[in-house]
């Protein structure tokens, strides 16, 4: 899964630069091309992980209606995570073309009034057979009694809608920033993924 879309990805990056000897990849791709042997004649450079949503585009929303509130810039993203706790009104909507690797269009965080968590919302792009494995990694991952996640795979779209307790994460802190969240976010469902490969 994950090799197809990052080769297919790498390609159209290749494709549009100059120097076709060498490409640059975030932390998670670059250990994921350098185990499984992929991109061996071209020299894989490590990219910074605080530009992986430059390109993001981002929503801030009404929870009970999901009307807009605000387009905002990139930058945005630098506040706390705090915002949501003390904007309980609201969800943050985030595209970043970052998130292909991983089989998943958007990503929207907002905390969670009942069980007192941020939680992560989104469709993951994965077959209904990888199901136990999908939740075989929430129960292994995620600390937590009540409101860890909930998982339910949609025949209409053929993906996961996933919700899951980004509080009872590894690597979660209160303090956090929106951009490490959904980069822990990210790494989190990097993971995910990469173990669902193995049920194959």
């Amino acid at each position: 899964m994950i090799e197809k879309r990052l080769v297919k990805q790498t390609e159209e990056a290749l494709h549009l630069m100059k120097e076709a000897d060498k490409i640059e990849l975030f932390k998670e791709e670059k250990e994921y091309a350098k185990k499984h042997g992929l991109f061996q004649d071209i020299e894989v450079l490590e990219k910074d992980s605080s530009t992986r949503f430059a390109d993001a585009y981002i929503e801030r929303c009404e929870k009970e209606t999901e009307a807009l509130i605000l387009v905002e810039a990139p930058i945005f993203l630098d506040q706390s995570i705090e915002h949501l706790k003390k904007n309980r009104h609201e969800f943050i909507f985030v595209e970043s073309t970052s998130f292909g690797v991983i089989g998943v269009d958007a990503i929207s965080l907002e905390f969670d009034d009942v069980f007192e968590t941020y939680t992560a919302l989104l469709g993951l792009k994965i077959q209904k057979k990888f199901g136990p494995a999908i939740k075989d990694y929430f129960e292994t991952n995620l600390t937590g009694d009540a409101g860890k996640y909930s998982v339910m795979f949609s025949m209409a779209d053929g993906l996961w809608d996933v919700n899951f307790a980004l509080s009872y994460a590894d690597g979660f802190k209160e303090d956090m920033t929106l951009a490490e969240a959904f980069q822990l976010i990210y790494q989190f469902l990097f993971t995910l993924v990469e173990a669902c490969e193995t049920f194959e």
